[in-house]
């Protein structure tokens, strides 16, 4: 099985412990995650060759990162290093009606100091299969996009597969540009295209057509198509394109799903009950890991594909932190209908 390639910026999370305000914590419980080292992670994890670039520091905090990635069985290698210091997101987890608060404190971090040319996509992407990258990097900084859109195109000239997961994020677009301004010149050298209604309407302006995609805590996956045929028009080069469905409940309480297109007909996976949450950071991106193993494993099978990348990322919602830690084994056991939660003994 060929690599897959993840670009993007990897932070430090500082949490309050359980359920605590930022006002009532003493401490903090330190976490290395983002985006796209969240879908290396779970690659690795799968067994998938996976390589992780990135910009970081020459400081101890760069190394704490490097570590985790390592430790996780990611390809470091090809990371550079410079400027001056590692982006740091603040959570505070919410629970029950108390939604989950994150502030960002990122501003000249390494990876939004990067450049066009600093990376040398030809040599990385030589034994690659795949390429993903999110939204959250060209919102980093101008350097960022150009740098994304860089590897995007050298990926699309060697023949490499290129993903990526829309993830619009309000409080990263301060550069001066907006993302429609962006992301369409982006998305256009994509294959596999993720993102929900919100990431549609606010990087294109889409909308879903003469429906109300969410009822209480349940969503309508067929409400999505007009979504989804929508973004095909927009980029035809895209043979997939999905979307994840999260009914909030509470903070505490959801339920899951997601629904592929690819052109012609809408796959829709079951539909999980996801009670006593426990880490909802990272839902996505586990979801994109476990449909980029899905699609590369499971010999065209996009039914499948999907159902393992709900079931994976449902499970993720049990596990602390920004990655997810499940097996292989453990996915299709939960895709088998066996959500019993037994001990194994």
């Amino acid at each position: 099985m060929k690599k897959v390639v993840t670009f993007g910026e990897i932070m430090l999370r500082l949490s309050p412990p359980g359920f605590k305000r930022f006002s009532q914590t003493d401490n903090f419980d330190a976490i290395y995650g983002g985006g796209e080292s969240n879908v290396a992670v779970s690659l690795a994890n799968y067994g998938v060759p996976s390589e992780f670039i990135t910009r970081l520091p020459h400081n101890d905090i760069g190394e704490c990162a490097l570590m985790e990635l390592r430790k996780r069985g990611v390809d470091t290698n090809s990371i550079i290093r410079g400027g001056e210091r590692l982006g740091i997101y603040f959570l505070e987890t919410g629970a029950v009606s108390r939604g989950s608060k994150v502030i960002y404190d990122r501003a000249y971090s390494s990876m939004s100091a990067i450049e066009k040319g600093m990376v040398d996509w030809e040599v990385i992407f030589k034994d690659a299969g795949w390429f993903h990258w999110t939204g959250i990097t060209p919102a980093i900084s101008q350097g960022a996009a150009d740098a994304c859109l860089e590897a995007i195109q050298v990926a699309n000239k060697l023949g490499v597969t290129v993903s990526t997961d829309l993830n619009y994020r309000k409080k990263l677009w301060n550069y001066g540009k907006q993302p429609g301004d962006v992301m369409p010149e982006l998305v256009a050298g994509c294959d596999v295209i993720l993102g929900n209604e919100e990431d549609a309407e606010k990087h294109f302006g889409l909308h879903p057509e003469g429906v109300d995609v969410t009822h209480g805590g349940s969503v309508d996956g067929k409400a999505y198509l007009s979504v989804l045929k929508q973004l095909m028009k927009m980029f035809p080069r895209a043979k997939k394109v999905i979307t994840t469905l999260r009914g909030s409940i509470s903070a505490s309480h959801n339920t899951w799903a997601g629904v592929l297109y690819d052109g012609t007909t809408l796959f829709e996976s079951r539909n999980y009950d996801l009670t006593h949450i426990v880490d909802r950071v990272g839902g996505g991106d586990s979801f994109m890991g476990g449909l980029i193993y899905g699609l590369m494993s499971y010999d065209q099978d996009d039914q499948k594909a999907l159902d393992f990348a709900v079931a994976a990322s449902a499970l993720k919602h049990t596990i602390k932190g920004d990655a997810n830690l499940s097996t292989i084994e453990e996915v299709e056991k939960l895709m088998s209908g066996d959500a019993s939660g037994r001990v194994s003994r």
